[in-house]
């Protein structure tokens, strides 16, 4: 079970937070998002972050030069698309030598057969919670929901997850689950990690890893 931790982007948090070593870290570039990082994110203490720490950026409907642009200066190694990003658009930043993790957001009424056309163009999805903001609402939603997705493309799971419902992802356990992404469960306040609940969650959620490989 791989593990993202998503929204830093003060500089000792971010150190705080890599000493854990999560398996990939998120930083927002989409300015109406309460952890935007602004001016705030120092990109040489990104940089120096270990390279066994995978740095994610998350874009919302940026133009490609824009992204480029961030993931050159802060050596970016996956692109979040959490907007309604098209497979083309998929396709044109892939051309790049941009790896894409797409992000969805489920309710009832999704599509899941949409998703075929992006699945050629990106390593990962991402499956978060419909809510007022495209991402970081801090809700669930409801996972038996992914009971219709082919299952075909390893993907990330994210929406209110936090210390008080790790366990009921054993209802995913027969999927490509890849891994959580974690935010606003694990805050102090936006943009601001608990350490300690953030080490509580690595710590429950690797031993399930090393079981499986024994």
């Amino acid at each position: 079970m791989k593990i993202k931790v998503c929204g830093l982007r003060d500089a000792e948090n971010i150190k705080e937070i890599a000493a854990l070593s999560p398996d990939f870290v998120g930083f927002i570039f989409y300015d109406q998002s309460p952890r935007f990082v602004g001016e705030e994110l120092d990109a040489d203490v990104v940089k120096a972050l270990p390279r066994s720490i995978r740095k994610v950026g998350v874009f919302v409907n940026a133009s490609p030069d824009f992204i480029l642009r961030n993931v050159k200066k802060y050596d970016l190694q996956y692109v979040q698309l959490h907007g309604t990003e098209t497979p083309e658009y998929c396709r044109s930043l892939r051309n790049r030598g941009i790896s894409l993790i797409k992000a969805f957001r489920v309710d009832e009424s999704f599509n899941f057969s949409m998703l075929n056309n992006y699945k050629m163009q990106c390593d990962f999805f991402l499956f978060d919670a419909k809510g007022d903001q495209p991402g970081g609402n801090g809700v669930r939603f409801d996972w038996s929901l992914l009971n219709r997705y082919d299952n075909e493309k390893p993907f990330f799971i994210s929406g209110g997850i936090g210390l008080d419902n790790l366990d009921q992802l054993t209802a995913l356990k027969d999927m490509k689950l890849y891994g959580v992404d974690v935010n606003s469960q694990v805050e102090t306040a936006p943009g601001v990690k608990d350490v300690e609940k953030v080490k509580e969650l690595i710590h429950r959620l690797r031993p399930v890893e090393h079981e499986e490989i024994v």
